[in-house]
């Protein structure tokens, strides 16, 4: 979800964390970096431990959805007709499920349809209920089996809201967020990314109203006055990629194959900011291979949208957060359209595995900006990331700070965090230095072509990599250097953080002022972008007087900022420091926006003293029900913690 590129929003780079990969290939693994159990790697099983799915004696190739979407119930209804290819001898095809009314099962194309013997299993807290159906003896190794059911009105892949938590006021507004196992909340399927599958719907829907999908979209602005409407993927996708909006929408055409689909009044500034995603597709076939989806839209989502975005192929969902009015937060757009290659077309078999999707988009996503918008941004962009990597390192448990981690028993939510997006980025970035730019270049564009629309674990990339860079230019990189990267914790590669000299200046200014050897005035931020008032606020001293706070707000209206990177990073100041006057508007971004990366960080800056958590405790109780189920979650467990504490 997975979920963007992220930026910094935290303190000075914890460096006593980092550890050092040498470039030079003889070297050996440092003895600081903490080490996965070496049997536990060798003995580790390649199957996904988040689903029931038994996908090698019986899989779902493709389905059918005809779902209707009821607003007053907030439920779906309908059926999933499942294509099932079983290996001989199979009796039993596994879904996973959770708090699905199943009410009923059948077996057969319509005509010869059959009631289904079938079982849902007790229920485990992270993954739902197994749905076993039986299956004929037929000889058969092709089976269409039909599913009819309703969804919970607390789906957790599914955000109703009403009319008042949308941008027009005037209708309600639906969206689905499968990403990693909530597909299973509002589908009967094999939800796990090592099935691939393609799929056709049917979606009712009150006719005022547009439904949009992954998938082929009507892209004219007639609604359909039955308020049915027709999808088709024909590409084989994973279930967390099955996505599905419903609300008053307008499509806004941006070049031949991108258009943004958004509510009315936020359209046209949607698809002004996002303009530029024409030539970043062409930038990133250039690099990497044709784009292999059709078209590429978006969906603009109202702001509890729990993400930045989500990679939904043909039609990405993205939060207006990143609409700054200049530009400056579209590396999101950057990230999400790259995940056409990495993740969409090659995809993370488990969950386990999914440095393979986001650390190959990071890195990609710094390619392309550094293509479209130079490299001096793209340079500074990467190193705030890598400052949120390592002030997110430092609290993270030493299993948690793996690429190929182990979420065995957990809930995959809970493993994502900076490391498979921005460590995954900086390996390859090694990589890169090691081999060079165009001998790497040429070895993930041939990546992506060997693999394309397959889904694929840590191993296997591991060996191609072995076959197709290292065996090919020998003696640059050894395998122990790799495992490192891989199977380690801490943070390695302290010598690859890129030099800015926009950044240079900015800590000789605000040196200077903490100094006092100059005022805020005297300070030009003319020009400034976004990413140079981050690296100023974010590298400021955690502690600040109210003078310096109020001295801060006078000169650059912070708490003020319509720019919602900027703001949050504002907050976190405000929060440390008790700084009164910024309350109200804080209480109005939480209470406005439900994006995990921007709330997350000051949930948990509040509950640190009595005061701020008995504040936050009212502010949530009016913001939660705004918030889409993942990030209710996510606070529940803040709030909760921090009064058991």
């Amino acid at each position: 979800m997975a979920v963007c590129s992220l930026l910094a929003c935290g303190q000075n780079p914890a460096d006593e964390a980092a550890t050092e990969i040498k470039s030079d290939a003889a070297s050996p693994a440092s003895d600081e970096i903490a080490r996965a159990d070496a049997d536990a790697i060798s003995s580790y099983e390649y199957k996904d431990v988040h689903s029931f799915a038994r996908p090698d004696e019986a899989r779902v190739v493709s389905a059918h959805l005809d779902i209707a979407v009821d607003f007053d119930s907030q439920v779906l209804t309908g059926k999933a007709a499942l294509m099932i290819e079983r290996e001989q001898g199979a009796d039993e095809v596994v879904l996973d499920t959770r708090r699905l009314d199943i009410e009923s099962v059948s077996i057969g194309a319509d005509d010869k349809l059959e009631a289904a013997t079938w079982d849902l299993r007790p229920e485990d807290p992270n993954l739902g209920r197994a749905l076993v159906i039986r299956l004929p003896d037929t000889g058969q190794n092709k089976l269409l089996v039909t599913v009819a059911y309703r969804t919970s009105p607390e789906a957790s892949g599914l955000q109703w809201l009403q009319p008042a938590q949308t941008a027009g006021k005037q209708h309600p507004f639906l969206f689905t967020q499968s990403q990693a196992i909530h597909a299973r909340s509002w589908i009967p399927l094999q939800d796990t990314p090592g099935v691939r599958m393609t799929y056709t719907a049917t979606v009712r829907v009150p006719a005022a109203l547009r439904a949009v999908m992954s998938a082929a979209n009507d892209t004219s602005n007639a609604l359909h006055p039955d308020g049915i409407y027709q999808f088709e993927m024909p590409q084989a996708i994973p279930s967390y990629l099955i996505a599905l909006g419903v609300g008053d929408l307008v499509f806004v055409p941006m070049s031949e194959r991108t258009g943004v689909f958004a509510e009315p009044d936020i359209a046209q500034a949607a698809a002004r900011e996002f303009a530029d995603t024409e030539r970043m597709l062409q930038i990133s076939e250039k690099l990497y291979g044709p784009y292999r989806w059709g078209r590429y839209d978006l969906l603009i989502l109202p702001p509890s949208f729990p993400f930045g975005g989500m990679e939904n192929p043909r039609l990405s969902f993205i939060t207006p957060t990143v609409i700054a009015g200049d530009k400056s937060l579209v590396s999101l757009i950057a990230h999400e359209l790259a995940h056409s290659w990495s993740g969409n077309l090659v995809t993370n078999a488990t969950w386990r595995d999914l440095w393979l999707n986001e650390g190959f988009t990071s890195f990609l996503t710094t390619r392309i900006m550094e293509a479209v918008y130079g490299k001096a941004r793209a340079d500074m962009e990467y190193y705030l990331d890598l400052q949120g990597l390592r002030e997110q390192m430092a609290t993270l448990d030493i299993n948690d700070q793996m690429l190929a981690i182990d979420s065995t028993g957990r809930d995959p939510d809970d493993v994502f965090s900076n490391v498979p997006y921005t460590k995954g980025q900086m390996f390859l970035s090694w990589l890169e230095q090691q081999y060079g730019r165009e001998a790497f270049d040429v070895f993930l564009r041939e990546y992506f072509d060997k693999f394309a629309f397959t889904s694929i674990t840590t191993d296997e990339f591991l060996a191609y990599l072995d076959a197709e860079l290292m065996s090919r230019h020998p003696g640059k990189v050894t395998r122990a250097q790799i495992d490192q990267w891989v199977f380690a914790g801490g943070l390695p590669s302290t010598d690859m953080v890129p030099e800015s000299d926009a950044f240079s200046s900015i800590d000789t200014l605000s040196s200077a002022w903490v100094d006092r050897m100059m005022g805020l005035d005297e300070i030009d931020t003319r020009g400034w972008s976004v990413h140079e008032w981050l690296y100023f606020l974010n590298n400021l001293p955690t502690t600040l007087s109210t003078e310096d706070l109020r001295a801060l707000d006078a000169a650059f209206d912070l708490t003020r900022s319509t720019n919602s990177e900027i703001a949050h990073s504002w907050f976190r100041h405000v929060i440390r420091n008790n700084y009164a006057p910024a309350y109200s508007q804080l209480e109005e971004y939480l209470i406005r926006i439900g994006r995990r990366k921007l709330i997350v960080p000051l949930y948990q800056e509040l509950v640190k003293t009595p005061e701020n958590r008995q504040f936050a405790e009212r502010v949530y109780a009016l913001a939660r029900p705004g918030y889409h189920p993942l990030a209710q979650g996510t606070v529940d467990a803040i709030i909760s913690k921090s009064e058991g504490e």
